[in-house]
C-alpha cells in the first residue's frame, strides 16, 4: 500500500487539507502533517533559529509549529513509519500560477518533497470563496494515481491549479508552462496612530502574462493548469551564452596588484 504524506500552508485546520487527505485515503495510507496555522508565502523556508513543536491532534495527523518545508522534513525524517512514495501539498485556498510559486508554502512543500527524491505535487484550487473541493480533490485523486502508477521526471514536481467550477464545466487537462505576472500598486504605505511610516505588502493589481501554453491562460478558458517544474533553477541558454560571449579573464585582472 502506498504511503502519502500530506501537506499545506494554509494550516492544518483547513478545510482545504482535509479534502486533499480524505481524497488520498482513496489511494493508500495517508498522513498529514502541516503548519499549526497559516504559513502562506512561507516560500521554501526552513526553522534554524528556534527548536520545532509537533501535536499529535489525533492518529496520523500531526501539527507543526513551522513551516511547510520544516512539516514534509519532519514527516519524512522522523514522523511517517517510513520514506512515503508520494507528498501532495494543498489544496491551496488561490491559485499558485506564475511567479506565484516562488513565494509559495504549497508549492515549496512539494520541493522539499522532491529534494528527498519523492514524487511530489502541489495542488491550488483558483478561488477566494465557494471552494469547489469536490471538483479539485476529483481530479487531484487521478492525478495523484497516475504519478503513483508511473512516477515524475528527475528532480520533477507538479504544480497543479483548478479553476473553481463544478466538475462537468471542466474543459480537460492541459500540461503548461510557468507564465509571468506583475503586481502593480502591491505596497501600501500607511501610519500608525503616533506617526510612524509603515508598510503592508499585498493586494494591488495584477497583469499576467499571456500566451501558448501558460499556465494562467489555460485556467482562464476552465482547462486544469498542470506545470512541471524543475528543481535546477540553472539557465542552459544563458550558461552556453556566457560561456562563449564573456571574457572572465577580463574580471582577473589586477588581482594580485
Amino acid at each position: 500500500m502506498a504511503l502519502i504524506l500530506v501537506t499545506n500552508d494554509d494550516g492544518v485546520h483547513s478545510p482545504g487539507l482535509m479534502a486533499l487527505y480524505m481524497a488520498m485515503k482513496e489511494l493508500g495510507n495517508s498522513w498529514i502533517v502541516a503548519p499549526d496555522r497559516e504559513r502562506s508565502a512561507a516560500g521554501h523556508s526552513l526553522t534554524l533559529h528556534r527548536p520545532l513543536k509537533v501535536e499529535e491532534i489525533r492518529e496520523q495527523v500531526f501539527s507543526v509549529n513551522g513551516t511547510p518545508t520544516d512539516c514534509v522534513t519532519l514527516g519524512i525524517n522522523k514522523l511517517l513509519s517510513r520514506k512515503p512514495d508520494l507528498v501532495v501539498s494543498g489544496i491551496n485556498k488561490g491559485a499558485n500560477l506564475g511567479d506565484d510559486i516562488t513565494y509559495s508554502g504549497t508549492v515549496s512543500a512539494a520541493i522539499e518533497g522532491t529534494i528527498f527524491g519523492i514524487p511530489s505535487i502541489a495542488f491550488s484550487l483558483i478561488a477566494d470563496k465557494n471552494y469547489h473541493y469536490d471538483t479539485a480533490t476529483f481530479f487531484a485523486t487521478k492525478i495523484a494515481s497516475y504519478v503513483l502508477e508511473h512516477s515524475l521526471p528527475f528532480d520533477t514536481l507538479l504544480n497543479v491549479n483548478f479553476p473553481n467550477i463544478v466538475k462537468d464545466e471542466i474543459k480537460g487537462i492541459k500540461i503548461t508552462r510557468q507564465g509571468k505576472r506583475i503586481y502593480e500598486n502591491s505596497i501600501q504605505e500607511t501610519f500608525n496612530p503616533w506617526g510612524e511610516k509603515y508598510y503592508w505588502i499585498g493586494g494591488g493589481r495584477t497583469f499576467w502574462e499571456h500566451g501558448d501554453e501558460a499556465d494562467m491562460e489555460a485556467v482562464q478558458e476552465n482547462y486544469i493548469s498542470i506545470t512541471p517544474i524543475h528543481l535546477d533553477l540553472t539557465n542552459h541558454t544563458g550558461l552556453a551564452y556566457l560561456r562563449e560571449r564573456w571574457n572572465v579573464s577580463d574580471m582577473l585582472e589586477g588581482r594580485n596588484e
